[in-house]
């Protein structure tokens, strides 16, 4: 729904018609991918500030919290995303744990009793498997998302995601 002028009706566009007050177009692809990253980065923040106290090697602990650090901002601009063109955080129709690379409570609480070597590894296993699934996230809206700005972003996410996947293979 657009607003018309005063004392002119709303009226009904296509969604992909629809214009950011920048004056760039989004669809529905951009918005469900905002909203759903906003919840994947989140779990992916909750893992990484595990490492802190439970890793064991020094060098997962830093790639941890270099996550942490690169994501957290990316939520912030996200939640801007939306709120500039006037759409809610989330859209309660969304599963959450249906999203790729989502781990159950129940993984990230066992992640949490974990300590040293037995944390790296799951972290590891984890944490690379959420990556891979935010990486299949950025591919849907880079093939159909309208805002190109977006698209950017999201292509930006992916191949920082491939890196620290790479990173963590490593160590």
């Amino acid at each position: 729904m657009l607003p018309g002028r005063p004392g002119e009706s709303a009226r009904v566009t296509d969604s992909d018609q629809v214009k950011a007050p920048d004056g760039s177009t989004y669809n529905r692809i951009d918005t469900t991918f905002v909203q759903m990253m906003i919840v994947h980065h989140g779990q992916a923040i909750e893992m990484a500030d595990l490492a802190a106290e439970r890793a064991g090697d020094t060098r997962l602990r830093a790639l941890a919290g270099r996550i942490s650090a690169a994501q957290g901002p990316e939520v912030v601009w996200l939640k801007f995303w939306l709120k500039e063109r006037g759409l809610p955080e989330s859209d309660p129709s969304h599963d959450h744990s249906t999203m790729p690379g989502m781990q159950s409570p129940a993984d990230v609480t066992a992640l949490a009793g974990l300590s040293g070597t037995n944390f790296d590894n799951k972290f590891v296993t984890m944490m690379s498997a959420h990556h891979r699934g935010a990486q299949q996230m950025a591919g849907d809206v880079i093939r159909g998302g309208n805002d190109e700005r977006l698209r950017e972003v999201a292509n930006e996410m992916a191949v920082e995601q491939g890196s620290e996947i790479r990173r963590m293979q490593q160590l």
